[in-house]
């Protein structure tokens, strides 16, 4: 089977996660490729993502390690053995790879989490409010690729309101909603929707005012992405130089507890709902 030119963000996932398993069991990549009888580089293919492994041999490999977190080892099984081609393939090769990484975890996730500042969450977006924000893409969009940019965001609001709905919990500040990123009217469609989204009993929206005393978290804008155990979340963050996809212990529970944080000081969810509401009665 030849290597995997670009392994997605689940196949890396699950590489990394299976080298983490044999670190901890302190064995050798060397080790590990005789018990399972392949050369070595055939094992740090499969850790780097570059190359697929069986249930079978996963399985074998976790006995090795005597891990005995039966679900940890289901969930890397089901990473192991999934082979959805889903609908954002379609966009391969004409969007960013972190574009179609976001949607595939989407798509397996037991639930998400969010944390915007200066932009509406993705999932809540509106198409003319999409459509504005890839505007001012740098360098900027064809017509027909922004298009795509905006169809292919479209089509992820599915885990929202699609067959196979999640839950969904958001903390936006203020200056996210009060930031016109479009015009007037397509602000106010926009903040309708965020608040036409929020009656489902599967979405919980919380506002950040301006006026909160003592806020310094301005910097924690976030995506968390549940996975089948919380060994498996995920966190995306954006940085200057591009989307990191967080998926180390340590760093998963520094995110969990930054998260925490902010909500803890945002508006509850129906007194966000009123708060939007006056925002649009406003416009």
């Amino acid at each position: 089977m030849p290597l995997r030119s670009h392994p997605t963000a689940r196949q890396l996932r699950l590489g990394a996660e299976l080298r983490r398993l044999r670190e901890a069991a302190g064995m050798t990549a060397r080790e590990t490729a005789v018990l399972l009888g392949v050369n070595s580089s055939q094992m740090t293919h499969i850790e780097s993502g570059l190359s697929g492994v069986s249930e079978a041999r996963l399985r074998r490999l976790a006995a090795h390690y005597t891990c005995l977190d039966e679900a940890l080892i289901d969930g890397l099984a089901q990473l192991a053995t999934d082979r959805t081609r889903g609908w954002w393939e379609e966009y391969r090769g004409s969007l960013p790879s972190p574009f179609l990484d976001l949607a595939e975890l989407e798509h397996h996730a037991t639930f998400r989490r969010d944390v915007d500042f200066l932009h509406v969450p993705g999932l809540l977006q509106t198409e003319d409010y999409a459509r504005a924000l890839f505007s001012f893409t740098t360098p900027e969009l064809r017509t027909d690729q922004l298009e795509s940019w905006v169809e292919h965001r479209m089509r992820r609001r599915a885990v929202l309101e699609g067959p196979r709905m999640i839950p969904y919990e958001t903390v936006i500040h203020e200056s996210a909603l009060r930031i016109r990123v479009g015009d007037r009217t397509a602000t106010r469609v926009q903040l309708g929707r965020i608040l036409e989204l929020s009656e489902a009993d599967h979405v919980t929206v919380r506002v950040i005012p301006y006026d909160l005393d003592g806020f310094a978290g301005a910097g924690s804008a976030m995506v968390h992405v549940g996975g089948t155990v919380p060994r498996l979340d995920t966190f995306v963050r954006d940085a200057p130089y591009g989307t990191a996809f967080i998926d180390a212990e340590a760093q998963l529970d520094r995110l969990r507890t930054l998260f925490r944080k902010v909500k803890s000081v945002s508006f509850e969810p129906e007194r966000s709902r009123d708060f939007i509401h006056q925002l649009t009665k406003e416009l």
